[in-house]
């Protein structure tokens, strides 16, 4: 690998130099960060950017010697470049000791993926704040609430002087973000440390706390070390990236560099990934077309669902044709899961008809069934679930999670149920010799791919998929949605496909239905309402979109939808 120095010829803020990171266990030791170096200067972004288990979050936290117990720092050094010209070794620093406690905060912040489990649930936002401005700071309790204030104000949290003494479970995951991103920013740190801090977010959410972040760090001058899988994100943020795979650097160049001219195969894949949810899936291309003259399978009729005062469905219309991928796509809230849950009959529609064509041409309205006509129905109508853990019984092994369908409903038991767990695990792509296992022993990919092979178990002839590919990897991400593609093929599937990335739907479906507050604002083919949309909401949807493409950092083409933003083209969504 080439010399750390070579991007910074004055000296950085931060080096790290031969980092080893390890977690003894039982059967010996983990190497979770292996030999790494790499350096960030002062008002500078790294990226550091690899799938699940590459080690970036574990070196995030070596920087600050909050490594998970009985993690440790086994060897190298993490040299932190004061001002005056001396540096401190943060490798040699006692984990607790005062030396190292007074550096987190002040000189180097961090920010987390899910900031509910980083806040504490029994103080105020403010006195969070308040309490790092006190420590780091020495100000007084007055002039601590002051500039909380000013602090929620600058991440653009409304009415701070009554957000500051709002709990964080009275806050949204956005405006959640933006606290933490305030308490990190409160002592003016040299370095804020970024692991996953969007991942859990709207594109919309998302574009704003990075552009947030942006302006922070042009009016401060500090360095950021930005943790993503998400290449789209690196494209628009970063100076320079850093791409590890297994605790090992793979590559490590600047921004243009890395994605112009990649060097290594596994950069070359990863990038690889993301420009293929750009297009169509080759699958798809070599289909025959839909037969639109079919009558639907699944016509959806102002369906309204109300929870309490809220509605969280209001009115809306959609059919769903044989064989058809219908997408549903918008932010949290906008009502997408609460669709799919009142088909499934998870929940009982407060209004409106969804009419389900069975195989014999009888029509029956899932929102009035009752007992055995709602249980034969769930049968055909299956759900694949976004948290592929979640949604699998722990106690269970996979023979017994994929084959329970089949048990429950006295389709097949012994001998026969083993053959038939065999061939939906081979159909999955998964190897039947590991039916025994438990869920916990297979990765997140191979979870979703038994949550699937539970899902077709009863040969269903509609599954709805909400998020069913969010939580995955990007190359763990194609291996999924081509299989749902194959297995549609082969099992003559409708899908009803939810997500909240345009990428994955302009991937795999045939039309779109967006979604905003409860309403359906646009429905249309796939690849029209994915490039060229009529409701001014899908096309603020689309300008919020990290374009994975660092020569593409065009910010003013975004702008944010309110109720009152024109139609362009003065077309209007049915």
């Amino acid at each position: 690998m080439s010399d750390v120095l070579s991007i910074a010829p004055r000296k950085p803020l931060l080096e790290v130099r031969n980092l080893v990171t390890e977690f003894p266990l039982r059967k010996g030791v983990f190497t979770a960060v292996k030999d790494l170096s790499f350096s960030i200067e002062a008002g500078k972004t790294l990226c550091v950017v690899g799938e699940s288990g590459s080690g970036k979050s574990v070196t995030a936290r070596s920087i600050l010697q909050i490594v998970d117990a009985p993690g440790r720092i086994a060897s190298g050094s993490i040299l932190l470049n004061q001002a005056d010209g001396s540096s401190i070794d943060l490798a040699r620093l006692n984990p607790r000791g005062k030396q190292i406690r007074d550096i987190r905060g002040r000189d180097i912040a961090m920010i987390f993926q899910e900031p509910m489990s980083s806040l504490s649930p029994v103080h105020t936002v403010g006195d969070q704040i308040m309490e790092a401005l006190r420590l780091h700071m020495n100000m007084s309790k007055a002039a601590a609430r002051e500039e909380a204030v000013n602090l929620l104000r600058q991440v653009e949290i409304p009415n701070p002087n009554q957000a500051v003494d709002r709990y964080a479970f009275q806050y949204s995951g956005g405006m959640r973000q933006r606290a933490m991103i305030a308490m990190a920013l409160a002592c003016k740190p040299k370095l804020l440390i970024a692991d996953e801090p969007t991942t859990a977010l709207d594109v919309t959410t998302q574009a704003e706390i990075l552009d947030l972040i942006a302006r922070l760090q042009k009016s401060t001058g500090m360095a950021v070390l930005f943790i993503t899988h998400d290449m789209g994100v690196v494209a628009q943020i970063a100076d320079n990236v850093l791409v590890m795979h297994h605790g090992v650097a793979k590559e490590y160049g600047t921004v243009e560099q890395i994605f112009h001219s990649p060097q290594d195969p596994y950069t070359k894949m990863l990038i690889g990934s993301v420009l293929k949810l750009e297009q169509k899936a080759e699958i798809r291309l070599k289909r025959p077309p839909l037969d639109t003259t079919a009558k639907p399978i699944l016509e959806v009729r102002n369906l309204v669902q109300h929870f309490g005062p809220v509605k969280a469905l209001n009115d809306v219309s959609i059919s769903l044709l044989p064989g058809e991928t219908l997408g549903i796509v918008g932010e949290s809230g906008s009502g997408k899961t609460t669709m799919g849950r009142a088909i499934m009959r998870l929940y009982d529609p407060t209004g409106g008809e969804m009419l389900y064509r069975k195989a014999d041409g009888n029509v029956i309205d899932l929102a009035k069934i009752k007992g055995e006509e709602l249980k034969a129905a769930r049968r055909e109508l299956r759900m694949v679930f976004q948290d592929p853990f979640g949604s699998l019984n722990p106690r269970m092994t996979v023979a017994q999670v994929i084959g329970e369908p089949l048990l429950v409903n006295g389709i097949a038991r012994g001998k026969e149920l083993d053959e038939r767990v065999c061939h939906l695990m081979e159909q999955v792509g998964l190897d039947p010799a590991g039916r025994e296992r438990y869920p916990h022993a297979f990765s997140g990919g191979q979870r979703q791919r038994i949550g699937i092979a539970r899902a077709i178990t009863l040969k269903p002839r509609i599954i709805v998929a909400d998020e069913a590919t969010s939580a995955l990897d990007v190359s763990v991400r194609f291996q999924v949605l081509d299989l749902l593609m194959r297995l549609q093929d082969e099992l003559k599937l409708a899908y009803i496909f939810i997500s909240h990335d345009i990428g994955v739907i302009r991937y795999m479906c045939d039309r779109v239905g967006v979604m905003y507050r409860g309403q359906l604002v646009e429905v249309g083919e796939a690849e029209k309402v994915c490039t060229a949309p009529d409701h001014p909401y899908t096309q603020a949807l689309l300008s919020a979109i990290p374009r994975p493409d660092p020569r593409d950092r065009d910010r003013s083409r975004r702008f944010r939808y309110t109720e009152t933003t024109p139609i362009k083209n003065g077309s209007s969504a049915r």
